[in-house]
């Protein structure tokens, strides 16, 4: 399986003052597998770029300006398919990691 259909919908933490408190789910109520935490099966597209990122991670290349040439040589594109350039790299991410 690809996801996890069973996942609730997050909702923000409200701040609890009991120590041992501020779960997201209530333990039991949720089968949630880590490498599952998602609603959907990733697109081929997500599948790409997680792709991609892998491959330019182990060359060693951690700055953003070089992240951001490194998907423009290798030809990925944004998922509206145009090049990469920084504030997209950053509001990308943001919106894959909501």
């Amino acid at each position: 399986m690809d996801y996890n259909p069973h996942l609730k919908n997050w909702q923000r933490p409200e701040p609890n003052k009991t120590a041992g408190k501020g779960n997201i789910e209530k333990p039991g109520e949720g089968e949630n597998f880590v490498h599952q935490t998602r609603g959907t099966p990733p697109t081929d597209y997500e599948n790409k770029l997680g792709q991609a990122l892998e491959e330019i991670f182990s060359e060693n290349i951690k700055e953003l300006v070089d992240v951001v040439r490194r998907l423009n040589e290798m030809g990925i594109q944004t998922h509206k398919g145009e090049t990469w350039t920084e504030e997209e790299f950053r509001l990308e991410m943001r919106r894959l990691g909501a």
